[in-house]
């Protein structure tokens, strides 16, 4: 009987509604007015202080993010190459082992070069011997003839010979430095990003929401650029200079098939991923700019 009277007064209770009733007037013209008539009258002038203020601590918040994350890898980098890196490779690689040549690449570079330069040497020689004069240790009392003029550019070679020497050790010396000192900016900025998350968050709103801020017309024109160049038809040579930068940099020789292999399959990855991310987020977050892409692209 408790139970049944028990039921019977819940049933009678109304519950509160979670969802607001539909009127005539849509809500957002509802909380538009109210937003306007708030600003025209009670407190506007607060109101539009406290406005400038947020979008103030949004920009100076957003340009010390950018400079932090530019400017700090790049110091560290600098000041660690020049007062420990290059100190101490300099020391390892001149004072404990006798190697010139970081690998065979360099070597084989380094011999191309000087076979170039002795071919040089001797057609010059051969066009303008008077040019050449010989040195103290190699004088002869009846002069030269057709079989003397390799001991007479011998100085020059051995001389050529020495600077391709001092330049390759310092290529491999820098090229060892180089790849330390990336590694080192490289969790430079992982640290920079993980301590200043709160400040990036909010430079990634600001961004996003200069993004959207832009035009139709500009934001796919902004779309089209980034995609041509990284996906476009002559985005392919771009890659190949950018890998052979690269692997220079580190002191390793341009493969030619990883090159082709590479500039085959990247950028057909990303141009898949672009085509995704158009169809599957942009076409939701603007359709606008998506009828737009199309049309400048077509």
């Amino acid at each position: 009987m408790y139970n049944n009277n028990n039921i019977r007064f819940k049933s009678k209770t109304k519950l509160p509604r979670s969802i607001e009733p539909v009127g005539i007037i849509p809500r957002s013209i509802i909380r538009t007015l109210n937003r306007f008539l708030t600003q025209l009258f009670q407190n506007s002038n607060n109101l539009v202080i406290e406005e400038f203020r947020i979008s103030r601590y949004q920009i100076l918040v957003s340009l010390q993010s950018l400079l932090s994350l530019i400017f700090i890898p790049l110091i560290i980098n600098f000041l660690a190459k020049t007062f420990i890196l290059i100190p101490l490779t300099d020391y390892l690689w001149n004072k404990q082992q006798d190697d010139i040549f970081l690998n065979s690449y360099l070597e084989k570079e380094a011999l191309t070069e000087l076979q170039d330069f002795e071919e040089v040497l001797y057609f010059d020689y051969f066009l303008t011997p008077t040019r050449y004069e010989t040195p103290n240790w190699a004088t002869y009392e009846t002069g030269f003839n057709a079989l003397e003029f390799p001991v007479i550019l011998k100085s020059q070679i051995q001389k050529k010979t020495l600077d391709l020497a001092n330049n390759y050790n310092q290529k491999s010396i820098e090229a060892l430095t180089n790849f330390f000192g990336d590694l080192i900016t490289f969790g430079t900025l992982t640290l920079v990003i993980i301590i200043l998350k709160p400040q990036i968050i909010i430079f990634k709103s600001f961004l996003v929401e200069f993004i959207y801020s832009l035009s139709d017309t500009l934001k796919s024109a902004l779309l089209i650029l980034s995609t041509n160049l990284l996906v476009g038809f002559h985005s392919p040579r771009g890659w190949e200079l950018f890998l052979e930068f690269f692997l220079n940099r580190f002191g390793f020789p341009p493969n030619e098939n990883f090159i082709f292999l590479f500039v085959a399959t990247f950028p057909v990855l990303l141009d898949t991923i672009f085509k995704y991310w158009i169809f599957r987020y942009l076409n939701k977050i603007s359709p606008s700019t998506v009828a737009t892409y199309h049309a400048m692209i077509e």
